[in-house]
């Protein structure tokens, strides 16, 4: 994918490692007396280290490279301690990357009884308060929130022929908001991805058993969604790196839904693979008024 991300000048380099530990996602160590960049997936591209480079020998530059991942990041840096931790997700506040925040608070919440600090402590202070908030219930990050509903699960569902008020779910992992999902997870690889918006399982009596049934789900709601740029960019993920198969986007006749479509044409003309795309518009009564390969 085309993202931004660290370019250093060798030549200008002398090593001296002063940018290391001001990459607070462990992307940078020094080999063979150079500063490297050793994991695109943990550079985030925000620059944090840029300043701390005497030589002025780190530049960001566009262009192809792996996707950056929150979770990895956070999994690797609880292990330099809270100070760390806490630097790096006040970092991606002050860059409004609330999706990867919101990633690495959801990581730390459901891992708490893991880590060598307090994550409520951390958290407190990535919100700006003297005092850890103690609240009932998980601790969580004002901006985003923290749930352990958002631990990645994954299911087999009961084959059925019959809907009673017994059927089965046909929904097969967990998380499925696209702020939450991992688009390079195993569910998504050469799936047949469902991407619809919110409203649609409510209004769709046939839901699971008409379409999410042998499908991958991801759901989001581009009127009160967020930061949907993430949205763009987890698409294509999903169409290059995970290839998936085709993709069903299921709106509702409301006019906002239409920005589901939107992202995926935005995604398929960035990503290098086609796709097969059907639209499907479901009524506000749960009619379906359109279901066709575009």
């Amino acid at each position: 994918m085309l993202r931004d991300i660290l370019k250093i000048d060798e030549e200008k380099c002398t090593g001296c490692g002063l940018c290391v530990p001001n990459c607070h996602e462990g992307a940078l160590q020094v080999i063979d007396g150079k500063v490297r960049l050793v994991s695109e997936l943990m550079c985030d591209g925000l620059g944090a280290c840029l300043g701390y480079c005497p030589e002025d020998a780190i530049t960001i530059e566009k262009r192809e490279a792996q996707p950056y991942d929150e979770i990895a990041v956070i999994s690797e840096m609880v292990h330099k301690g809270a100070n760390t931790v806490t630097s790096h997700l006040k970092h991606l506040k002050d860059h409004n990357e609330l999706g990867y925040l919101k990633e690495g608070t959801d990581w730390l919440v459901m891992h708490e009884n893991d880590v060598p600090f307090s994550v409520r402590e951390v958290l407190s202070e990535v919100n700006g308060e003297k005092h850890p908030v103690i609240e009932s219930g998980p601790a969580h990050v004002r901006q985003g929130g923290g749930c352990p509903g958002s631990r990645e699960r994954v299911m087999a569902p009961a084959p059925v022929s019959v809907i009673t008020a017994d059927t089965p779910s046909h929904l097969t992992h967990w998380p499925v908001q696209m702020h939450l999902v991992n688009p390079n997870s195993p569910v998504y690889r050469g799936a047949d991805l469902l991407f619809a918006a919110d409203c649609v399982a409510f209004s769709l009596g046939t839901f699971h058993q008409a379409f999410l049934k042998n499908r991958s789900l991801a759901i989001a709601c581009p009127k009160l969604d967020h930061n949907m740029e993430i949205y763009v960019d987890k698409l294509v993920t999903m169409i290059d790196t995970a290839k998936v198969n085709t993709i069903t986007v299921m709106m509702m006749e409301v006019p906002c839904c239409g920005g589901l479509m939107q992202m995926v044409r935005n995604a398929l003309a960035r990503a290098s693979r086609k796709v097969p795309v059907k639209a499907v518009i479901v009524s506000i009564d749960g009619k379906i008024l359109k279901d066709e390969w575009i």
